[in-house]
């Protein structure tokens, strides 16, 4: 049996979400979804199931991670509800309570390690060179500085609790 949570709408709210509640489900966000086409992700039931309070639902779902953040669905709300953020709020939620995907959380530890979500590979770094390239890109990578001040920023907004 669903079991709702009241609670929830502050917590959403509270994350970035305070609009979810003025979806009146027109269903205007899933017929233009791109993502919606390709797999089985429907924003119109995300949302309510947000109104609901519906949380263990969202947090245990796929459909949560299907969104591309494209805006087709905000660009096109008759009610301007930022659904995008309220997916993102939702997400940050599941997250927070150790909800990720394990290639999600490959991709934070890229960023935490080396400041990129994609690691330098050896055939990047010779094709760099053979185009005449530096080796390592004028990124964090080849900047010690910006990546210690990236390395405070991950340390500061507890990022590497989300690695653990």
């Amino acid at each position: 049996m669903v079991t709702p949570n009241p609670d929830f709408a502050k917590e959403i709210a509270a994350a970035g979400g305070e609009e979810v509640k003025m979806c009146f489900q027109c269903g205007t966000c899933t017929a233009g979804c791109p993502s919606g086409r390709q797999t089985s992700y429907r924003v119109r039931k995300l949302m309510r199931m947000a109104q609901l309070g519906l949380k263990e639902e969202i947090v245990n779902s796929d459909e949560l991670w299907e969104c591309s953040t494209c805006y087709t669905c905000v660009e096109r709300c008759p009610r301007q509800v930022p659904i995008v953020d309220i997916v993102i709020a939702l997400r940050n939620i599941a997250v927070s309570e150790g909800h990720m995907f394990a290639a999600h959380k490959k991709t934070a530890s890229n960023l935490a390690a080396y400041g990129h979500t994609v690691p330098v590979q050896d055939k990047i770094t010779a094709l760099r060179k053979e185009l005449g390239l530096p080796e390592v890109p004028p990124t964090v990578l080849a900047n010690d500085a910006a990546k210690s001040d990236l390395d405070k920023i991950l340390a500061a907004t507890g990022f590497g609790k989300i690695v653990e």
